[in-house]
């Protein structure tokens, strides 16, 4: 096994990102995307990363490309996300962000499948979900 670390952009920004499924957030370097919108949690949530304990205060909507594909996502601003087999981490690409463009992992390999970012359709399941709890538009 191995992990994933591949150079990408945030916000016009070179960053080194480490691709997580073990991780739920999407986090990132607070300076590196400083004049990103933002939105306060109103119930800040308690995480764990990097053997610390966080309060996630506000997530911020980031635009990135991983190998020239364009995304979009939220992230939480984090001071320092530490050191990985030697890279200083930018950016930790959580299990959200991976599924909402369908980015899958390849650990033999240590590859990306980016199939998702370059189809760029997805399906939504939201109206089934709807109907089981009986909510109409």
């Amino acid at each position: 096994m191995s992990r994933i670390i591949k150079t990408i952009e945030i916000e016009g920004n070179s960053a080194v990102a480490m691709f997580d499924t073990g991780a739920l957030y999407t986090y990132m370097r607070s300076s590196l995307a400083q004049d990103a919108p933002r939105i306060k949690m109103p119930t800040p949530p308690i995480v764990a990363i990097g053997g610390r304990t966080l309060e996630i205060q506000e997530l911020r909507f980031i635009r990135g490309k991983i190998e020239g594909l364009d995304f979009v996502t939220d992230a939480v601003p984090i001071d320092e996300l530490g050191k990985v087999d030697g890279y200083d981490l930018d950016v930790l690409i959580g299990a959200r962000t991976m599924e909402q463009w369908e980015i899958k992992l390849d650990l033999k390999t240590g590859t990306l499948d980016l199939e998702g970012l370059r189809r760029r359709e997805f399906t939504e399941f939201c109206n089934q979900i709807l109907g089981w709890f009986n909510i109409k538009f």
